[in-house]
């Protein structure tokens, strides 16, 4: 990892640009695959399975005795950290429940707003190298608190045609029985087309390789709502001489073994700090199963050094993190500063992996800089908001010369006319 010192704000531009990764035709591969997936259903499903995942397909749904095996290798203990996770999760997710109010206007003039579940959901949960089987927990909580109706799940199968023990029993420990042996963007096009087998939903979920997103953003232009513009993993994390660099390089490390397009920065006013982190991340580096990975993420990746905790702060709300810690003194103090990111973490205890695991919020997040106007998944992303109004003849006469005037001014006289009619209708009526 490079270090920048006191770079000129005039610079800060170019070092928040994420870095760029060779996709040669991307979209034309993409489209393709969905059109496939659009026009020939379940045999593309299982022919695209077969290219890039190597492996021949007799059934694309999950059986309930592959779900009943699944439960039995899993660990008990592993069983009792889910079951600790979901209710954490679970318990910050039913806060975000919202209280219809009605509000009066005007007088005769009521309006309230009603959250009502997306009815048909699809959640896409990568399962290679790293199974995310706490996804599904970040998704299916939610989904399940919401009241959507129906809730699938695709995840791609190992190379024996399984899918992973853990995905299966969280799935199934939330009540998510639709499971689907499909992967990459063949699963986002079924989701979204509907095959034979897949049902087609309303809204899509889940992160996934530069293949999926780029899936998520196709679909979404013929009508299906998707979560969030979603990249590689990120972790920018601010520290000063009180921050311990072990802990700082343990949470920049968390994020490098995600994957090689991986980027994790660290922004500090100590010289000596980001020194020590250099040297306790080098010594961890060679401990981890996923070093190699790890190893690329850093290639891309980078330290500097500013001159304040305020223009660290700065130049992160610049940057937009997917996740930003402040491993600082007085952390509490600097949050209010904090504009763009998608989850913040206050405090040399409060590691990312908490976020992604077990403290209770979502860790499904906007990335590349898309926390400058995206928020990260929660309750709300399940569900519409549908506004309602009753007015009543007090109301109309209240605010209907208003409407009038408003509508003639805009040469909408059906529009003006709609309330006009009313109005003469009260008139008659007090008149006789």
């Amino acid at each position: 990892m490079k270090t920048i010192i006191n770079p000129p704000y005039s610079d800060w531009d170019g070092y928040v640009k994420r870095p760029a990764f060779p996709a040669e035709d991307l979209e034309k591969k993409v489209m393709s695959i969905l059109e496939k997936v659009r026009l020939d259903g379940d045999l593309a499903l299982k022919n695209l399975t077969l290219t890039f995942d190597n492996v021949l397909l007799e059934n694309i749904k999950v059986s309930s005795t592959e779900i009943e095996q699944a439960s039995a290798e899993v660990s008990d203990e592993l069983k009792d950290a889910i079951a600790i996770a979901a209710n954490n999760i679970r318990a910050f997710h039913e806060s975000q429940k919202m209280n219809e109010k009605v509000v009066e206007t005007i007088s005769g003039v009521e309006c309230w707003r009603r959250s009502t579940a997306i009815e048909k959901v699809g959640l896409y949960i990568p399962g290679g190298s790293a199974p995310l089987f706490s996804t599904i927990l970040m998704l299916g909580i939610p989904a399940k608190i919401a009241g959507c109706k129906k809730i699938i799940l695709c995840t791609p199968p190992d190379e024996n045609g399984k899918i992973n023990p853990a995905i299966l029993f969280t799935a199934t420990f939330l009540g998510i029985e639709e499971i689907y042996k499909v992967g990459g963007a063949q699963a986002i096009g079924a989701m979204a087309f509907g095959t034979e087998t897949v049902p087609k939903v309303d809204k899509i979920f889940g992160p996934g390789n530069q293949y999926v997103t780029k899936a998520k953003e196709l679909v979404q232009k013929t009508g299906i709502a998707i979560d969030l513009p979603a990249g590689p993993s990120e972790v920018l994390v601010i520290a000063d001489s009180s921050a311990d660099a072990d802990f700082v390089a343990a949470d920049l490390l968390s994020q490098a073994e995600h994957g090689a397009d991986s980027q994790v920065v660290l922004l500090s006013n100590s010289a000596e700090l980001i020194e020590e982190v250099k040297i306790s991340l080098n010594n961890q580096l060679q401990l981890l199963p996923r070093a190699s990975v790890a190893e690329k993420a850093l290639e891309n990746s980078f330290f500097v050094l500013l001159k304040s905790i305020s223009e660290c702060i700065d130049f992160s709300n610049l940057y937009a993190p997917e996740h930003l810690i402040l491993a600082i003194e007085n952390a509490e103090l600097f949050a209010e500063k904090i504009k763009n990111a998608g989850s913040v973490f206050l405090g040399n205890y409060s590691c990312e992996s908490a976020g992604d695991y077990a403290s209770g919020t979502n860790h499904t997040l906007p990335t590349n800089g898309y926390a400058k106007s995206y928020s990260g998944v929660s309750l709300d992303s399940f569900v519409k908001k549908i506004t309602f109004q009753k007015i009543s003849k007090t109301g109309i006469q209240n605010i209907g010369k208003t409407i009038e005037i408003m509508a003639e001014a805009e040469q909408l006289l059906a529009h003006k006319n709609a309330v006009s009619i009313r109005l003469k209708k009260i008139q008659d009526e007090n008149k006789n």
